[in-house]
């Protein structure tokens, strides 16, 4: 088979994985938004004018806290150290023309844990904000993203 016909054929084939992501969002008006998977459940608002709910872009520095969280919390788990609280303060710069895309993102995590050793929490950051999370890796690879952690108040 030549190496043409072989591009054509790997394009054809699906590619193995998650199910595709389906959201609906519908106008509620004003700068309103909400936004809910298609099979239903709970929907989250979206206000640009910030009054109803965190802006579009709000939602997103949101979803980057929300998905390197997650992996965090889990990692600490597997090393039999549960977090007891987590937090996280996002800062994003934005961009000063249109459109005011996010240039780069400040994350602060603080974590609560009394068998969390400040090393493998470092550690469970540095691999869910670089590996595991999937919201960053659909970002800007070249978009800089720094974190901080405070453990146990210090």
């Amino acid at each position: 088979m030549s190496e043409e016909s072989l591009k054509h054929t790997s394009a054809m084939i699906p590619v193995q994985g998650k199910p595709p992501s389906r959201v609906t969002v519908t106008w509620s008006g004003d700068h309103r938004f909400d936004g809910q998977r298609q099979s239903g459940g709970p929907a989250i608002r979206m206000d640009a004018s910030g009054q109803t709910g965190p802006s579009p872009v709000d939602t997103l520095l949101c979803a980057l806290a929300g998905c390197t969280g997650v992996d965090v919390v889990d990692i600490l788990a597997k090393r039999r150290t549960p977090v007891q609280a987590l937090s996280v303060d996002v800062v994003g710069e934005r961009f000063a023309g249109v459109p005011g895309r996010v240039t780069a993102i400040q994350l602060s995590y603080r974590i609560i844990g009394a068998e969390v050793e400040r090393q493998h929490a470092e550690r469970a950051i540095e691999l869910a904000v670089t590996k595991y999370c999937s919201v960053r890796d659909s970002l800007d690879a070249k978009m800089p993203i720094t974190w901080t952690l405070e453990l146990n108040g210090a």
